[in-house]
């Protein structure tokens, strides 16, 4: 549901999700300066947007650092032929590299399913599933990389917890810099 609100004399556009797996409220700014507003299902507009003006400041700064330094970056809109012409080689991408690493990992997963996700590089699922971004096919190699080991390591502990992060060091021991470095993407 699209919304409209006043911060510091400024009109901002931005889209309340309502999400019956949300616990709390979740302010988002993704590429190009799209706001998104999660809430837990039966909690007020009202509220949400109390919350907007509280951390007005911190959404005021954040849409302008997306707007300029990413208005057609990596996770801006794309079109469904885009997708659909690089699905393939993202998947056959992340079917290699997901084999390449379980050799050392081991762990046993189901399928691997390549998808156009609007926020996010991965997930994995507790069926064992992995997902993947097409867009992972666009990254450096050593990004990727991370991205797929990184939920690779989620077949075994479905979380971020310490444990998880030992498993990715195992074999992406600077994890933390290639975070940063999709971060800056």
């Amino acid at each position: 549901m699209k919304r409209k609100i006043i911060l510091e004399n400024r009109r901002i556009e931005y889209t309340v999700k309502r999400s019956s797996r949300a616990r709390r409220m979740r302010l988002a700014i993704y590429g190009g300066g799209d706001f998104v507003v999660t809430i837990p299902r039966g909690m007020g507009l009202a509220k949400a947007e109390n919350f907007i003006i509280q951390k007005a400041k911190w959404v005021l700064e954040k849409i302008k650092i997306m707007r300029r330094k990413n208005p057609n970056g990596i996770f801006a809109r794309r079109s469904r032929k885009e997708y659909l012409e690089l699905k393939s080689a993202a998947c056959q991408l992340a079917s290699r590299k997901v084999r390449e690493y379980n050799k050392f990992y081991n762990f046993k997963y189901n399928k691997i399913t390549i998808r156009n996700q609007k926020t996010i590089w991965g997930s994995c699922s507790e069926k064992k599933n992995l997902n993947y971004n097409y867009k992972i096919i666009q990254l450096p190699e050593r990004c990727a990389d991370y991205i797929i080991v990184h939920e690779l390591c989620h077949l075994r502990e479905l979380n971020h917890s310490r444990r998880f992060w030992s498993l990715v060091e195992k074999t992406i021991p600077d994890y933390k810099k290639r975070i940063k470095e999709l971060k800056s993407l």
